[in-house]
């Protein structure tokens, strides 16, 4: 079951995992903040009181955010995410809101001093640079909204397939390198393990 993820990650061999973090991490920070961009003024899923709704102002009467259907599975519906990811613990005040900025900015500082070999967290091989890539990455984008918005810019709808968040290339992003630590944690082990 483990041969083709081995095959992959032999093929990322021959590369920095510090530089392939680096241009992981760029990528995703640009593409989350592009369709982000699309999201909001080409597609303007977010008219005048949308935000406000999601913030609890008192001004903010009803729920003025928009929706395209795509499919029966997947749709643009947008939601102004005030928590971490999938809206877990809420951040509904501006100390909240700015403790998340901080604190994405300390982990993806913290994730590029392991890209550079530096710091008490390396990634010393391609599969950790990728994994703290995708991470970096991931937490800027959404400390960016939380820093120019006071709250995350969602619109990825699966609900239809029964999954009842909406989310963001971001948080895809940091899923994706959560997951590409674990691998490299289970085929670390198995190297271990083939050398013993």
């Amino acid at each position: 079951m483990l041969a083709p993820l081995k095959r992959l990650v032999a093929r990322m061999d021959g590369h920095s995992p510090g530089r392939l973090g680096l241009v992981v991490a760029l990528c995703v920070i640009l593409s989350d903040q592009i369709s982000k961009l699309w999201v909001l003024h080409g597609l303007n899923l977010s008219p005048d009181g949308c935000l406000d709704w999601f913030l609890r102002s008192p001004d903010a009467l009803y729920n003025t955010c928009e929706a395209i259907e795509i499919s029966g599975v997947f749709d643009l519906t947008m939601v102004w995410n005030i928590g971490v990811s999938f809206g877990l613990l809420g951040a509904d005040n501006a100390l909240g809101r700015w403790l998340l900025v901080i604190f994405s900015v300390v982990v993806a500082t913290g994730l590029a001093f392991g890209l550079a070999g530096r710091g008490p967290i390396k990634a010393l091989r391609p599969l950790q640079g990728l994994a703290f890539g995708f991470i970096i990455g991931g937490a800027l984008g959404n400390a960016i909204d939380r820093a120019v918005y006071g709250a995350v810019v969602d619109f990825l709808d699966f609900s239809g397939l029964m999954f009842p968040y909406v989310f963001n290339i971001a948080d895809v992003a940091i899923n994706l390198g959560v997951a590409a630590l674990l691998m490299d944690i289970l085929l670390g082990d198995d190297k271990n393990e083939n050398s013993a």
